[in-house]
C-alpha cells in the first residue's frame, strides 16, 4: 500500500525532514512517479484513487490467501481505510459496535473512526487501546480532508512515513517506496502510536506523555528523519472530559 497526502492535508512533525535529502546524489522521485512504480509492480491487481489535489491512495491485495497477516481496503461514506494485520478480538468489537459478524477489520476501523468523529463518546486513545492483535492502518476522510493512522504496539506490523520532495507526506509498509520519494526524510512510524491531522502524533499507550524526536543516522553516516518515542519526563496536558457532542479531533 502507498498513501500520499499533499502539503496542508497533514502537518507532519518537522523532525521528519532531513537536510541530507537535498544533498543526495540521486534525485528523489515525485509521489506520482512512486505511485506509478507501485502500480507497475502490481499490474494485475493494483489500483489507486486520487482525491483532487489532496491525496492519493494505492493498494494491492495480498498475492496469497494464506498469508498470516491480512491486507485489506474498504470505503464507506467517503471514508477510506487500508488495514494491515489482524484483530484477535474482532468478533467482540463488531458486537460492541453493533456491526455485522461478517465485517472485517477495515470495516470495523472505519466505524470506530466515524463514531469518534461524529459522537466522541471516548478519547481516541481508549478506542485504539481496545484493539487486540497486530495491526497498522491509515484512514483518509475525504469529507473532512483529514488523516488518521495508527500502529499496534507489538511491532509485528511496520509502517514508514516521510516527507517527499514536494512536501507531501507519504505512508507505506514498503520502506523502498518511501525512500524513493522522501530520500533521507523518513522514519519508522512509532509503534503504539496514532496520528491525526488535527491532534498530531500521540502514544495511545501513554497518552498523558509527550512525544520526543530521537535523531537517527543511517549506515552512510547521514542524518535521517527522526524517530519518535514517548518522553517519560514530559507530561502532556491532561485529556479533557467531553460529552457525546464533542469533536474528538480538536483535542486528539
Amino acid at each position: 500500500m502507498l498513501c500520499a497526502f499533499k502539503n496542508g492535508v497533514v502537518d507532519p512533525p518537522k523532525e521528519l525532514h532531513s537536510q541530507a535529502s537535498s544533498q543526495a546524489s540521486r534525485k528523489p522521485k515525485t509521489p506520482e512517479e512512486t505511485l506509478n512504480d507501485f502500480l507497475a509492480s502490481n499490474p494485475n491487481n493494483g489500483f489507486s484513487l486520487a482525491f483532487a489535489d489532496k491525496a492519493s491512495l494505492a493498494y494491492a491485495p495480498p498475492q496469497s490467501s494464506v498469508m498470516s497477516r491480512k491486507r485489506m481496503f474498504c470505503s464507506t461514506d467517503d471514508i477510506y481505510c487500508i488495514f494491515l494485520g489482524n484483530l484477535n478480538n474482532l468478533c467482540t468489537l463488531n458486537k460492541q459496535y453493533g456491526l455485522s459478524k461478517g465485517g472485517n477489520e477495515a470495516m470495523f476501523v472505519i466505524e470506530a473512526y466515524r463514531t469518534l468523529r461524529d459522537r466522541g463518546p471516548l478519547p481516541a486513545h481508549r478506542v485504539i487501546q481496545d484493539l487486540e492483535g497486530s495491526f497498522g492502518f491509515v484512514i483518509y476522510d475525504n469529507k473532512a480532508g483529514s488523516v488518521f493512522a495508527a500502529l499496534g504496539a507489538d511491532k509485528t506490523v511496520s509502517l514508514y512515513w516521510g516527507i517527499a520532495v514536494d512536501g507531501s507526506v507519504m505512508i507505506s509498509e514498503n520502506v523502498d517506496l518511501i525512500k524513493a520519494s522522501c530520500g533521507k526524510s523518513f522514519a519508522p512510524f512509532p509503534a503504539g502510536c496514532m496520528y491525526h491531522s488535527e491532534g498530531g502524533l500521540i502514544s495511545f499507550e501513554h497518552p498523558t506523555y509527550k512525544m520526543k524526536a530521537m535523531p537517527r543516522i543511517d549506515s552512510e553516516g547521514a542524518m535521517c528523519g527522526s524517530y519518535f518515542a514517548v518522553d517519560a519526563y514530559s507530561k502532556a496536558n491532561s485529556m479533557p472530559r467531553v460529552g457525546s457532542a464533542a469533536n474528538w479531533a480538536t483535542w486528539g
